[in-house]
């Protein structure tokens, strides 16, 4: 059973066939919830709770289970790259995706940062500035969707890249030159993540004041 209509095959009451270009598009935008980009954000959900057992394990403190929580901590960052391009490129984007995946993204980020201050080798503050950003973003994101979706820019991936790559090295138990160059790859970040924020914002109020103009005008 496809879940095409009987109409859409040419069958039933004899109405038109419909050409296959368009049929083919009505049954891939209905894309199915256990499409391959929603099973990758669903696994980037699951490792959050594992990857704070791992990094908390023992203390928080042993290298070798801080390595296996940089693993998990890789594999969801990885996971956030290819289901977003997946769920575009195949047309597979469905509205649990929409929901689910800036969640899971904020919440294995957010999971990392509040440990790593947790055990103090965060300043908190960080981890504010951060999650009020990334927080903050979603939810306009919610604000404007009905006007307009605001792409991911060039300065934004910048930024998740130095994120995930200063986060990662807080997460292994590195000493010496590492640990001072992950306090410079974090400042970096920091910095990333406060301008591109603020350039969100503003394209942000720009699309939602043309959409209610538009709407005005339509009425």
């Amino acid at each position: 059973m496809t879940g095409v209509p009987a109409s859409a095959t040419g069958g039933g009451t004899g109405a038109k066939p419909a050409p296959a270009g368009k049929l083919g598009a009505a049954v891939v935008n209905q894309a199915s919830l256990w499409n391959v980009a929603n099973l990758l954000t669903m696994v980037r959900l699951v490792l959050v709770p594992g990857f704070v057992l791992l990094l908390l394990h023992d203390g928080g403190y042993d290298p070798v289970w801080r390595a296996w929580a940089w693993a998990a901590f890789a594999v969801a960052m990885i996971t956030d790259v290819f289901d977003g391009h997946l769920a575009r490129t195949y047309n597979l984007v469905t509205d649990f995706g929409k929901i689910a995946d800036p969640i899971a993204d904020k919440a294995i980020m957010g999971a990392a940062l509040i440990c790593l201050s947790y055990l103090g080798d965060l300043p908190w503050w960080v981890t504010g500035v951060i999650l009020f950003r990334e927080l903050g973003i979603t939810l306009m994101r919610f604000w404007v969707i009905r006007h307009a979706v605001i792409p991911a820019s060039r300065g934004g991936k910048i930024k998740t890249l130095a994120q995930g790559t200063a986060v990662g090295m807080y997460v292994l138990a590195l000493t010496g030159p590492l640990a001072t160059m992950r306090f410079w790859v974090m400042a970096v970040a920091v910095v990333l993540t406060v301008v591109t924020g603020l350039d969100y914002v503003q394209q942000a109020v720009t699309a939602r004041r043309k959409g209610l103009a538009a709407e005005r005008a339509a009425r």
